[in-house]
């Protein structure tokens, strides 16, 4: 990987780690586009600490909070109750099918699952599905004719049951082209969370498990000959400075805006793939081969 390679998916990944959109798609597509080496899980997981070290720094507060309540209530039972132990302890729970499912379809992640027709079908059907649940919370949100605006439910709503659904949608995400962000926001507004509750459970649940899937690549990279440490780290300070971006103001973004252009970006996109690769212009394993 050459140093203009970094910077390019660094920024890459920086863009688009947060937004409903995908960024191993865009990673993978990135590369395949440009006639590069397919970057691979290990650089994708690895550049993504970045990314979550910028979530650490804008949710510090939020995070200081809960792991502070947390601690405390391993030892005071009458902590157990308080909001931010809870939330803690749904962290925990909300990770556990992305920890499971990742350790179980290593292999499928790092292999078949990057095929880009896959990505492509992701790209098209998740879309739809966050179209959806965005029209929902709309529709709730906004009332109707004959019908009040429904109240939605926020973080202090929150139990285990959905902490797991919230999980299980973030597990999805292990097939590029679903969305980390995508699957558990949509996944959240087709609970009846709002949507700032739901990206921030979002952010918040994604920290333990790239952090994990992080340190474990980065063992296992320290143990290959075929990572460019270089570029790599190169990649992950640029995908940290643009994600601390993109999350301010994606957080600000979906307060008031739809869902929507990223929907028809994400089909459109999954579209033209799939015509590129029917037609034989674009192969499904392109840019795959080690580099």
């Amino acid at each position: 990987m050459s140093w203009f390679e970094s910077l390019v998916l660094g920024l890459v990944q920086g863009l688009t780690e947060f937004l409903p959109v995908s960024s191993s798609a865009h990673l993978r597509l990135t590369a395949a586009f440009s006639g590069w080496h397919d970057p691979g899980a290990a650089f994708t997981a690895i550049t993504q600490i970045g990314t979550e070290a910028a979530v650490l720094i804008y949710f510090r507060k939020d995070i200081g909070r809960i792991i502070a309540a947390w601690s405390r209530s391993l030892a005071d039972k009458t902590m157990r109750q308080d909001h931010d132990a809870q939330m803690g302890w749904l962290v925990i729970v909300g990770s556990i099918p992305i920890g499971v499912l990742g350790v179980t379809l290593k292999d499928q992640i790092e292999g078949p699952f990057r095929d880009l027709r896959v990505t492509a079908t992701m790209l098209v059907v998740v879309g739809i599905v966050i179209g959806i649940a965005d029209r929902l919370a709309a529709r709730d949100e906004n009332g109707g004719r004959h019908r009040a605006p429904k109240q939605r439910k926020t973080l202090e709503d929150l139990g285990v049951r959905d902490g797991l659904i919230y999980g299980l949608c973030q597990a999805c995400a292990l097939i590029p082209g679903v969305s980390r962000s995508g699957a558990t926001i949509s996944g959240g507004l087709f609970m009846g969370y709002r949507r700032e509750a739901a990206a921030r459970y979002s952010f918040l649940l994604a920290i333990p498990a790239v952090l994990a899937s992080g340190a474990f690549e980065v063992k296992d990279a320290m143990e290959s000959d075929h990572v460019a440490w270089g570029p790599t780290l190169l990649a992950t300070v640029i995908a940290f400075a643009t994600g601390y971006a993109v999350i301010a103001w994606f957080m600000k973004y979906i307060s008031t805006k739809s869902f929507m252009p990223f929907v028809w970006y994400r089909v459109v996109l999954g579209i033209v793939i799939i015509v590129l690769v029917t037609a034989g212009v674009l192969s499904p394993h392109a840019a795959e081969s080690a580099g």
